[in-house]
């Protein structure tokens, strides 16, 4: 089963309208799972065989019974391992996490995604604690991009992002903190979205990670594909004080109708950022498309008066301490990988005002924001400044490996701007590379219907010749 030849609602209505066995379906997935993961390590935990098919076969009983199983009846879900699935570990890719026992019930975005219908299969792979911009950790070690698996995934989403790529499941869950749903959805030539913050909520025992610079969310092919798995999973929760609420809406059938914008800012470094030649040249060759169909591209580059990242890193880093601060003078210490150390050591220093002036620059990159979007209800840019990295390296931006190849990205958590990666085309290398797609505050259902118009335009989601 190679879920790049179908889409999630197609496969969900043959399966509510009984012309495809859920339970069929399961057992393909699962096989192919097995067979094929192994090359990329997207998965790192599997639901038992037996329980997948005794779901799958409980829904094949409802459709049978004359019931609607739900809008993602029988679809094959992959979780990223730092949600909770009921009766799986959640180990957040450390080693600190490795015994943990499993989960005693799932969080809410996975309890929604069982109600719809779907099946949870398993865990995908992320970076630890959702550190970084790779796929890799030294519990499980590296996710590989299915483009060239001498490359990495992009992450943290990785795992996520890799499986859907390969073909492994239609559909998975993923997180984004600075960039871990955007970055690894451009590195794997996908449709990637960030909600706007709070539009899926969390709301479980645990704080997120990323505490309030996180957003979660579905991960799919297309953006269609996105909107549908949205619509379940969107929605108010009494547990999360920053959870957005539920509109009533149907969002596909708005999207449906919805159609391209008449004009898109253009904004290559917003400001603040320098970029790959390559990386750039094929945005702007995306551009050209854009413009052919009559899209006006206003090139309005200097909005964000300062870096964010001094900012974010107070932000991120200040959660990692929180978090993890205690094992800072213990042995355990030491099962953390060093990046992760540093952010730790890091966050201890940041100080009550530093965090204050950190709130004040998303106040503040918000409003400059705003003032752009007057011209346009949509702004564009390179998801990554760079090219992706070799596996376990840096991303490289004109020759060069640096940390900065993804810098695009974080300042719209801060914002908490709804947020899309489009694959744009192929760099020098062979390797996606993602167009950014920002809307204006709260402005999903608007931002997924320019996405997703700009998505048809440049043809839709790249597909690894060597897998096709």
């Amino acid at each position: 089963m190679d879920f790049r030849d179908t889409t999630v609602e197609q496969l969900a209505r043959a399966i509510r309208t009984g012309e495809r066995a859920a339970e069929q379906l399961a057992e393909a997935t699962m096989a192919r799972i097995e067979q094929e993961n192994p090359q990329y390590n997207a998965f790192v935990a599997l639901v038992e065989h037996d329980q997948v098919l005794a779901a799958a076969r409980a829904i094949d009983q409802r459709v049978a019974a004359g019931e609607d199983p739900g809008p993602l009846a029988g679809i094959p879900v992959g979780v990223k391992d730092l949600e909770d699935v009921a009766g799986l570990r959640t180990t957040f890719g450390s080693r600190l996490h490795a015994e943990q026992p499993p989960a005693a019930q799932d969080s809410i975005g996975v309890q929604r995604l069982r109600t719809a219908g779907a099946l949870i299969v398993g865990k995908t792979n992320t970076a630890e604690f959702g550190c970084k911009g790779s796929t890799d950790n030294l519990l499980f070690g590296p996710t590989r991009n299915p483009w060239n698996t001498a490359y990495c995934a992009g992450g943290s989403s990785g795992g996520s992002a890799a499986a859907l790529a390969a073909g492994l499941v239609p559909l998975a869950t993923g997180s984004d903190g600075g960039g871990s749903i955007r970055i690894p959805a451009s590195a794997c030539g996908l449709s990637g979205f960030k909600p706007a913050t709070g539009r899926v909520p969390g709301g479980d025992a645990a704080p997120p990670v990323a505490r309030t610079l996180e957003s979660r969310g579905p991960m799919a092919r297309t953006i269609r594909d996105t909107v549908l798995a949205l619509d379940v999973m969107r929605g108010d929760a009494a547990t999360d004080i920053f959870a957005l609420p539920g509109d009533h809406q149907d969002w596909l059938q708005a999207w449906t109708a919805g159609s391209a914008p008449r004009r898109v800012l253009w904004a290559p470094t917003l400001g603040y950022a320098y970029g790959d030649d390559n990386v750039r040249a094929v945005c702007e060759a995306a551009l050209e498309r854009l413009r052919a169909v009559g899209i006006q591209v206003i090139e309005h580059d200097a909005i964000i008066a300062e870096h964010p990242l001094p900012h974010w890193w107070a932000m991120w880093t200040a959660g990692l301490a929180c978090t993890l601060g205690e094992h800072v003078d213990s042995e355990r210490f030491q099962l953390m990988e060093p990046v992760l150390q540093h952010m730790v050591k890091a966050g201890l220093q940041v100080s009550g005002t530093d965090y204050a002036r950190a709130l004040d620059a998303c106040h503040n990159f918000n409003y400059q924001l705003e003032q752009a979007f007057a011209k346009a209800p949509l702004l564009l840019t390179p998801t990554c400044a760079g090219r992706v990295p070799k596996s376990c390296a840096a991303g490289t931006i004109n020759g060069e490996e640096t940390h900065d190849w993804i810098q695009m990205t974080f300042g719209f958590n801060m914002s908490r701007n709804p947020a899309a990666s489009i694959h744009a085309g192929l760099n020098a290398d062979g390797l996606p590379v993602g167009l950014q797609v920002i809307g204006r505050q709260r402005h999903d259902l608007a931002t997924l219907i320019g996405a997703g118009a700009i998505e048809q335009i440049l043809g839709g989601p790249g597909r690894p010749a060597q897998a096709s």
